[in-house]
């Protein structure tokens, strides 16, 4: 029975200091207790006592997590030590466009559902790529400058023109918002049509002409989204829109 304990027992150190609560701390210590751990938990007051931690221990940062007497290092160290995801920041992922296109989907419906007590409609439809084409608009615009340096490796108006990196955005948030309203559509669709059809031309030739592998500015400069599908999907949404926009105007007013 103390044998078991003692397996259960996790010896923790971490910063809580007056100005400074180590988050990653905070993490280990609600992942440890989520395993079923006892957790004792060493607190460091002040710098000093944990740079005093840190020499003694030959280790350069704080969380460390010691289970059975072993160390097994910080917050990341300890979530590969129980067999779950490790955060790696050159791995490629679709979370960054499910999260958007998910939000943004239901933001539609809702808005459908409050205008017409269905989510049922088409404009739930073009709620939907309009709200998409401005949340990723703005996922663009946090960090312009990262953004148009992705964008120049593989668009082609980009490449030939560099400010165009830095209008893109701009012009994909001001037909994104026009459409969501239904108001200056005749801005809309060419702004749309023009933008979505120079990204979907630079993204076919870029992965299914010249096969390269690239991270897409769909989503901002700092997104590891591989570049293909999903900006292609951005790319053709816009042209799509910008030309049932007039259809519906003039068959269905």
């Amino acid at each position: 029975m103390g044998l078991d304990q003692n397996a259960k027992t996790a010896t923790l150190y971490r910063m809580v200091m007056p100005d400074h609560q180590c988050p990653f701390g905070l993490k280990s210590k609600d992942l440890l207790e989520q395993q079923g751990f006892t957790v004792e938990d060493h607190q460091f007051k002040t710098r000093a006592e944990t740079d005093a931690f840190m020499k003694e221990h030959g280790v350069e940062t704080t969380p460390q997590t010691f289970i059975g007497g072993e160390r097994i290092g910080g917050y990341e160290d300890l979530r590969a030590h129980f067999g779950k995801a490790v955060n790696d920041g050159d791995e490629t992922s679709y979370k960054p466009v499910i999260a958007i296109f998910s939000v943004a989907f239901l933001m539609a419906l809702a808005v459908s559902w409050y205008t017409f007590g269905t989510v049922f409609s088409i404009r739930a439809v073009e709620w939907f790529i309009a709200i998409s084409m401005c949340i990723l608009a703005i996922q663009k615009l946090q960090d312009i400058e990262s953004f148009s340096t992705m964008f120049l490796n593989y668009d082609l108006l980009a490449r030939r023109w560099v400010r165009y990196g830095y209008v893109y955005p701009f012009g994909e948030a001001l037909a994104g918002i026009l459409m969501i309203s239904g108001a200056l559509i005749w801005i809309a669709v060419p702004v749309a049509l023009f933008i979505g059809t120079i990204g979907a031309v630079s993204v076919f030739k870029a992965v299914y002409i010249d096969n390269r592998e690239l991270k897409c500015a769909c989503v901002g400069g700092a997104s590891n989204v591989p570049l293909g599908f999903v900006s292609l999907t951005e790319n053709l949404m816009m042209i799509a829109m910008a030309i049932w926009m007039p259809i519906r105007m003039l068959w269905l007013g």
